[in-house]
C-alpha cells in the first residue's frame, strides 16, 4: 500500500528579487521550512525510508544555504557586492522565488532518492513567511 511520509527542514536565508516594484526589490531575509515528502511502499518494518536516512541526504543541501544569501547570478549588483565581501552566498541561476527555490530542492533532491526503487513520488514545499508557500511534486 503506497504511504506517504514527511520531514521538515528549517533555515535562515537572504535573497531579493531585482525585477521585483515593491520591497521583495531590497535585500531582506526569511525563516525558510521546507517539507520534503515522499511516497512509496513501506519495507517489511513498515518504513517507507528511515527519517534518519532522509535527514542524512537533506541536512548538507540545507546548511549550504543557511544563513547565506542565495543570489541570481544575473543580478550584478549583488553579485560583485558579495563576491567583493567574502560573505556566504549561493549563486543560482534563477531568481530566487519560493517557486524557483522549490524546484531548485526538487531537482537535487530527486537525484538522491532516484536509486531508491521503492519510492515513486517527491513533493517538496518552501514555506516563505507564515503565510506563504509553493509546492513542487512529481514522479521519481
Amino acid at each position: 500500500m503506497l504511504t506517504r511520509i514527511s520531514k521538515d527542514f528549517r533555515w535562515e536565508m537572504a535573497h531579493r528579487l531585482p525585477f521585483h516594484d515593491g520591497g521583495c526589490r531590497n535585500v531582506h531575509g526569511h525563516s525558510y521550512q521546507m517539507w520534503v515528502e515522499l511516497t512509496g511502499e513501506p519495507d517489511a518494518q513498515g518504513m517507507v525510508l528511515d527519517y534518519f536516512i532522509m535527514k542524512k541526504l537533506v541536512d548538507p543541501l540545507v546548511a549550504e544555504i543557511d544563513h547565506a544569501f542565495l543570489c541570481d547570478r544575473t543580478d550584478t549588483l549583488i553579485v560583485e557586492f558579495l563576491q567583493a565581501s567574502g560573505l556566504k552566498a549561493v549563486f543560482v541561476d534563477f531568481p530566487s522565488t519560493a517557486e524557483n527555490i522549490a524546484r531548485w530542492f526538487f531537482e537535487r533532491l530527486s537525484v538522491l532518492f532516484s536509486d531508491m526503487k521503492h519510492l515513486s513520488e517527491l513533493r517538496v514545499r518552501i514555506q516563505e513567511t507564515e503565510r506563504t508557500s509553493a509546492e513542487v511534486w512529481g514522479k521519481l
